[in-house]
């Protein structure tokens, strides 16, 4: 025989309060809704996508701020762009490329510039029209505004080094003044103006 505590009815017969004592309801596990599930996987993939961006941006490419006006009208004073601090190791450095590089006389400051001639390259400048092995130099982005008149004697760039040059040539230091870069001294190519929105996109 069962014992129960005093005063209590037997299974089965109505409490004094007149009330019959039900068994209690199973536990049940309810499955996580449909929209729960969605948003998990949403916050998933977000959670995964900022990371691999950040990496990314950490390991691969780089933001910079550009600081004076010697490369417009492509790059503006305070535009702010990536660039690709790899993209050397598995690729030449070819004429036209917008590069980031220690300045020779100061490695704490970095310039931003154009490369002009290659190792190897004999250059000259004839009152502002560039002369490179033997031909004038096509430089579409040089707008007729911003060209200037200066002349430089013919030279060969050494081996190893390259020739920069800004865009605004009326206004830019570069290696008319400071001669050619060593590759070391090279750390970047700019590749995308992200910012301010007006000029975003590639730099070429």
């Amino acid at each position: 025989m069962e014992a129960f505590p005093p005063d209590s009815p037997e299974p089965g017969q109505p409490s004094s309060s007149g009330a019959e004592l039900a068994p209690a309801p199973p536990m049940t596990v309810s499955a996580p809704s449909p929209n729960t599930s969605g948003i998990r996987l949403w916050l998933r993939d977000l959670v995964v996508s900022v990371a691999a961006s950040v990496l990314i941006i950490t390991f691969l490419y780089q933001p910079v701020r550009v600081e004076g006006t010697s490369m417009l009208p492509r790059l503006e004073d305070q535009d702010r762009l990536f660039i690709n601090k790899f993209v050397y190791r598995f690729s030449a450095i070819e004429r036209g490329d917008v590069v980031v590089f220690r300045y020779p006389r100061n490695i704490e400051t970095s310039y931003i510039k154009r490369v002009i001639a290659l190792p190897g390259d004999r250059l000259w400048i004839d009152h502002g029209t560039v002369w490179l092995n033997g031909e004038p130099l096509r430089e579409k982005y040089v707008p007729d505004e911003f060209r200037d008149l200066r002349s430089m004697a013919e030279i060969v760039v050494p081996d190893g080094c390259y020739f920069m040059m800004g865009d605004h040539r009326s206004i830019s230091s570069d290696s008319r003044d400071f001669g050619p870069v060593e590759r070391p001294l090279i750390y970047g190519k700019a590749v995308f103006v992200y910012w301010p929105q007006r000029d975003a996109g590639p730099v070429r």
